[in-house]
């Protein structure tokens, strides 16, 4: 194991310099009764390994006759640092982050080995290589999100002509089984990937044991140890659960929803994160009968003017909520794929209790760090104990200055698969290119999927007067109809846009939100000219393209302090 104690390998005599050279009895009397005085040890030799004492002449034999003489170094407290190391860098995760980082790396040469293991499911669901985006995550959500958007198409096409007199209905089961073999494609697809630039890749979890050391330990239970120079942490998240009887029984979270082997029937939805609330538009679009149980605001993080007509959107096309309510208890009625469930909730703000029963119980609270069971306490790596989160510097460097991390795991950072990416690749870059380029964790767009997308960049409304100031900030906006929404004669002025401007900063715009169909496709082109330090006047002499939706961020007059009305007439 790298250039730590072997069997055979050669010992030297000290403490400190060169061994003294063999003179006269007397001399070497003293230079013994100076060996025990120094390092306590009765028998000579005393051995140490790279400087480091690990025992006497009797300990070291004994050790050296068992094959052991590593566990001799790790009682003695002194687990030896390899000089030399198997890997330039190790990569623990093998998700968007991880992969994107491995790659990379491989560009320059370097010798990278990827660990990526993914522990079941309470319900035993586990994936391939990718992580979370491609296997439970970005990929599948959108997915069933367009299968929905289909639906609402078919009901859109009879006002645009389209005749067709059978009854459509929708098949759970060939929607998932259709996504899933595109999910297997990208699994392979990333294990040639690898291959084919000479990266290293092991199904094995990572467990760090002592300085850059490394324990992999397969689905066998077969354990080996790597060396490496430079580590990688990007092991992401996992549902959070709930805490209370019956909830990892009877549940089941996003990471079992995408391949669940039968339709979900009547569905709760617990939790108003994009993951609940975007997992819960696309079960109504596809006709199930959706509630979502919320315990306080929706979208928390996000701007709240947005969030709060998102929630109205949703009530409006069937998705029942439950507001400031927690679930307290899931029991099992009847078994079946779905069987029955009975949730027992009770109020945040009071003592009732309710009773409901749904076939399913999705579960999305939350997401955890997937950090404490991969051994930071062994090398010394600081995690926020609350979070699991772990702090790093602007270069994504750790406490300990041979591991970074990146992706979810990172405190006070988004939590967004490109964002992982791009931190990946530029520190990568940083490390072995010489690059100097930083990971912007601020101008960052991403999209919610739920029914009436949202697409953002930058500040949300709240963020910006916290850091600017009410009164150094200016909101341009408008509701807006889809052309494409006339025809079928639905959701007029639901839309919406919103810019964020600072005035101190001749009125650059600092966020921008979108509400409507398209929102990522419009939000990813507006955050390149964000970042190019896009301001009003430039957006109000930009010519709009007509008729389409982003045209509106051409024609923003109505500043939100005016109270004047936003709604929209005619085209």
């Amino acid at each position: 194991m790298g250039s730590g104690l072997r069997k055979g390998q050669a010992v030297r005599q000290a403490p400190g310099g060169r061994p003294e050279r063999r003179g006269t009895a007397e001399g070497a009397q003293k230079l013994q009764e100076g060996q025990r005085e120094v390092t306590a040890e009765t028998s000579q030799p005393v051995v140490f390994v790279q400087e480091k004492q690990i025992g006497d002449n009797e300990k070291t034999l004994k050790a050296h006759k068992e094959d052991k003489p590593q566990k001799l170094l790790e009682m003695n407290g002194h687990t030896s640092v390899p000089h030399s190391y198997n890997y330039d860098l190790i990569v623990i995760g093998g998700g968007s982050g991880g992969l994107a980082a491995a790659k990379e790396a491989a560009k320059y040469e370097k010798k990278v080995m990827v660990l990526d293991f993914v522990m079941p499911t309470p319900l035993g669901n586990s994936w391939g290589l990718g992580g979370t985006c491609v296997n439970v995550g970005c990929i599948p959500k959108k997915l069933m999100h367009q299968a929905a958007l289909l639906g609402q198409a078919l009901q859109d096409s009879r006002k645009y002509g389209w005749q067709f007199t059978e009854e459509v209905k929708h098949n759970w089961m060939t929607m998932t089984e259709s996504v899933q073999n595109y999910i297997g494609s990208l699994n392979w697809g990333y294990r040639v990937s690898l291959r084919e630039k000479n990266v290293t890749y092991e199904n094995a979890y990572g467990e760090f044991v002592g300085p850059h050391t490394i324990k992999a330990t397969n689905k066998r239970g077969v354990e080996k140890l790597y060396t490496a120079e430079r580590f990688l942490i990007a092991t992401g998240e996992r549902p959070r659960y709930l805490g209370i009887p019956g909830d990892k029984e009877y549940c089941i979270s996003s990471d079992d929803l995408f391949s669940l082997p039968y339709c979900p029937g009547k569905t709760l939805v617990v939790g108003a994160s994009y993951v609940a609330l975007e997992c819960a538009g696309f079960l109504v679009g596809l006709g199930l009968d959706v509630t979502v149980m919320v315990r306080s605001i929706l979208l928390r993080g996000f701007d709240q003017d947005i969030a709060n007509k998102i929630g109205e959107y949703m009530e409006e096309h069937g998705i029942k909520f439950i507001r400031e309510f927690v679930p307290i208890k899931v029991e099992q009625i009847e078994e079946g794929t779905p069987g029955r469930l009975k949730v027992t909730a009770k109020s945040t703000t009071g003592n009732q209790i309710i009773e409901g029963e749904y076939n399913t119980v999705l579960v999305a609270i939350g997401r955890d760090a997937c950090t404490r069971k991969i051994g930071l306490d062994k090398v010394g790596v600081k995690i926020n104990e609350k979070t699991g989160k772990i702090p790093v510097n602007d270069e994504e460097q750790t406490n300990v200055p041979y591991i970074y991390a990146v992706g979810d795991i990172l405190q006070d950072k988004l939590e967004l698969t490109p964002v992982a990416i791009q931190a990946a690749r530029l520190l990568v870059q940083r490390l072995y290119g010489g690059a100097t380029s930083k990971c912007d964790y601020v101008n960052v767009p991403t999209t919610v999927f739920t029914p009436l997308e949202y697409g953002a960049c930058g500040y949300s409304e709240e963020a910006a007067v916290q850091k600017f100031g009410e009164e150094n900030i200016e909101v341009y906006h408008s509701h807006f109809w889809p052309l494409e929404w006339t025809v079928p004669s639905r959701d007029n002025n639901k839309c919406y846009a919103k810019i964020i401007c600072n005035i101190q900063d001749n009125e650059r715009v600092i966020g921008f939100h979108v509400l409507g169909p398209s929102a990522g496709e419009i939000t990813q082109g507006f955050a390149a000219a964000m970042r190019c330090g896009l301001t009003k006047e430039q957006l109000d002499s930009t010519i709009g393209i007509h008729p389409v939706c982003a045209e509106i961020f051409t024609t923003l007059t109505v500043t939100k302090r005016s109270g004047e009305n936003t709604l929209q007439a005619g085209c």
